[in-house]
């Protein structure tokens, strides 16, 4: 069903009905409002922004006259700079005497008759002439540089200590000598012993002819080896002999390095 429109008039319009008042909350207040009133109403100042509500209105016969309200210096004071300071030209502790006239005389009748012409020109003639700057130029357009300082001038040589042995290098030298010394005393002093004896000149060539022969016959040996090595048979022959030839070169290489060997008797 379709809900019918009330009619504006109705018999329960007739009972009178309680008016309901809404409460409005209570409106924010801040803490510091007090404090705040006294501190804007202690800083106003009365003609602080729009100037003086009445002002004294000029009398006619006062009129302004021409260059009244410039400031007027003094002559003393015309003359101070920016410091407030008198410059000092003018400065009465900085002042210079005056010029003296043309018929005031020296003082105390000091004068002179030197010639300052003669005495420029046998300045000039025995002046020594000022010797050039060496430079040396190291590009093509000409670019210039000092000579003394590019390490080119040989000036280090005219000194006292060049061509000597350094303090240092002599100390060393020094105990170089001594470690040597000391071995061989050990050295002599074992050999008297029986410990240990040198191996002469003849002996060292053949023991090195002797290692490279056996070098030569394992090289001969690892040049016959086939190009395909497949089996491990072949590849641990093939280890065995450059070890051997390895070792041999080292030995080789400390008996030609060494000319005085020592063999151990034990």
């Amino acid at each position: 069903m379709k809900d019918m429109a009330q009619p504006a008039e109705n018999i329960y319009n007739l009972i009178t009905k309680e008016e309901v008042k809404i409460k409005k909350a209570h409106r924010y207040t801040s803490t510091f409002r007090d404090s705040v009133k006294l501190e804007e109403q202690k800083n106003k100042v009365a003609h602080k922004t729009m100037g003086p509500a009445k002002v004294e209105v000029p009398s006619p016969k006062e009129y302004l006259q021409k260059h009244t309200r410039e400031a007027i210096l003094t002559q003393k004071s015309a003359l101070l700079d920016s410091t407030g300071r008198p410059p000092r030209c003018l400065a009465e502790d900085k002042k210079r005497p005056p010029v003296p006239t043309r018929i005031e005389q020296p003082i105390l009748g000091v004068q002179t008759n030197k010639s300052f012409i003669k005495t420029n020109v046998a300045e000039a003639v025995m002046a020594v002439p000022k010797k050039p700057q060496p430079i040396y130029v190291d590009t093509k357009k000409g670019d210039k540089h000092l000579l003394e300082t590019s390490g080119l001038v040989p000036k280090y040589i005219k000194r006292k200590d060049f061509g000597s042995t350094p303090e240092y290098l002599v100390k060393r030298n020094e105990e170089v000598r001594q470690a040597q010394e000391e071995y061989d005393a050990y050295v002599k002093e074992r050999i008297k012993m029986g410990a240990m004896k040198q191996l002469y000149e003849e002996e060292r060539q053949n023991v090195l002819e002797g290692l490279k022969k056996n070098w030569d016959e394992l090289h001969h040996k690892y040049q016959g080896l086939s190009v395909v090595i497949d089996t491990p048979a072949k590849k641990a022959y093939k280890q065995r002999l450059e070890v051997e030839m390895r070792q041999l070169e080292r030995d080789i290489d400390v008996i030609e390095r060494h000319k005085i060997i020592y063999i151990a008797n034990n």
